[in-house]
């Protein structure tokens, strides 16, 4: 029982990432209920997921890397979804992914030379997702629901410009500063539950 209940952390966040798909289908399709409930079911079970391995000890090195990364990539294909969908503002989208690829690029370059680098949440990247995930809500639910939320999507999406330009600017300089600073050594800690 114990060995079974071990792995339900996970599992819950492998079906999050196994949605993506299904989201994306949804949106392409016209299926703005689908795609509104498997957002809002998508947040739940990150919640659930997250209690539970704190709660019962269940942490995993695999869970610390599968939550980030099912946790992105049902983002950022909603975001692209949704601006191939003509929903959401091109530039936005552009800017999101620009910043995530930039991000994943400075780490990748930073083990090529030698210096890996721990990527860690600050207060402005918690606030850019955030503000990222409120503004996807509410274009989805605007196509749900058949409301109209132009000004609010706008004022959210202007938001979403500025701290995704500015988290990224953030990560820059401390990435500059890891990079110049001292020989190069190992990362003192290992992956965290926490998402830039």
């Amino acid at each position: 029982m114990r060995s079974w209940f071990f792995l339900v952390p996970n599992m819950i966040t492998l079906a999050r990432l196994f949605a993506v798909p299904v989201v994306v289908w949804a949106i392409a399709t016209g299926e703005s209920g689908i795609a509104f409930a498997l957002f809002v079911a998508a947040g739940i079970s990150d919640a659930i997921d997250g209690f539970l391995a704190k709660r019962f000890h269940l942490e995993t090195e695999l869970g610390a890397y599968l939550d980030p990364i099912a946790d992105k990539a049902l983002l950022v294909s909603i975001y692209v979804a949704l601006a191939i969908a003509g929903e959401l503002p091109v530039w936005v989208t552009t800017l999101v992914v620009a910043r995530d690829l930039l991000i994943v690029g400075a780490v990748m370059l930073a083990v090529v030379l030698g210096r890996p680098v721990r990527v860690r949440p600050i207060a402005i990247s918690k606030a850019n997702t955030l503000v990222q995930i409120v503004l996807a809500a509410v274009v989805l639910a605007a196509n749900a629901f058949g409301w109209e939320l132009y000004w609010p999507t706008l004022i959210l999406a202007v938001a979403v410009a500025v701290l995704t330009v500015t988290s990224a600017g953030a990560y820059l300089v401390e990435w500059m500063a890891h990079m110049t600073a001292g020989p190069p050594q190992a990362p003192t800690s290992g992956p965290g539950d926490e998402r830039p």
